[in-house]
């Protein structure tokens, strides 16, 4: 392979300088910004008690630790559960669709995990997992319908629900990253052993918590459309390239055997 092959190849297997994450236990928190930027976008919050680590990691990272906005993929405990902490710290903009703004305000909440999905020890704990709504409404504004997410100019959000009805994804084109929150994710969640050995696979969202599996297929095949080189999910490694392509495309057509309980 010449020189600039494998740089070609190196780069569709990296992740973009301004993109990184900090895994939080059992879910993903992602940081959008260049290194030493002051303008740069928080997605996702992880669980409770990840606040200090969250804040540490973005002090080392940019030249303001506080970002513009917080972005919610989804309302899960596992994606929020350290929001309320960094907000009475950081005082900003909290964006979600506004389908997900009912389980963000206090007025409603998830159903609890479906234990009968099988599959491993994180399905059967799953009913013990939080699932009440939590009240943000001080600091939350619904997402603009076109697409667009405000500090970020070059993404578009996209509406993927199925593991929420209000869940999303984003998407840059001219690099062709996903940062999929749980529409689809790269390791088998509902089994406590991939979960620990974070074995790189791609499977659909995390079984006991999704609530509408047609719609979830629906928003696979959307995201597999893109042909995206880098993916950034909500758990799980991130995937890259050929590697990726290949078990998105594998899932959004056969969906209903690799993801959809019996």
């Amino acid at each position: 392979m010449s020189k600039k092959g494998k740089e070609t190849k190196k780069l569709m297997n990296s992740m973009p300088e301004d993109v990184d994450y900090l895994r939080a236990a059992i879910s993903n928190v992602i940081f959008i910004g260049a290194p030493g930027s002051e303008d740069w976008v928080l997605v996702d919050t992880g669980i409770s008690t990840f606040g200090d680590n969250i804040r540490s990691f973005a002090a080392k990272r940019f030249s303001s630790s506080k970002p513009k906005a917080i972005l919610l993929t989804h309302g899960h405990f596992d994606h929020v559960g350290s929001l309320v902490d960094l907000l009475k710290h950081w005082d900003v903009p909290v964006y979600a669709h506004p389908l997900e703004v009912p389980f963000l305000n206090g007025t409603a909440d998830y159903p609890p995990g479906n234990p009968s999905v099988g599959g491993g020890l994180m399905a059967a704990l799953s009913p013990l997992y939080p699932h009440k709504g939590i009240d943000v409404r001080l600091w939350l504004q619904p997402l603009p319908d076109n697409g667009v997410i405000p500090g970020l100019p070059e993404w578009q959000w996209l509406h993927t629900p199925g593991h929420t009805e209000g869940h999303v994804s984003l998407f840059r084109k001219r690099d062709g990253i996903i940062i999929a929150g749980d529409a689809f994710i790269t390791v088998k969640q509902e089994s406590a052993l991939a979960v620990l050995t974070q074995e790189k696979e791609i499977h659909g969202p995390p079984a006991y918590f999704t609530f509408n599996w047609q719609q979830s297929w629906a928003s696979v095949r959307k995201l597999a459309e893109l042909n995206p080189l880098t993916a950034i999910t909500g758990h799980g490694h991130p995937m890259f390239g050929g590697d990726l392509q290949a078990g998105l495309q594998r899932l959004a057509e056969e969906f209903d055997r690799m993801a959809i309980p019996r």
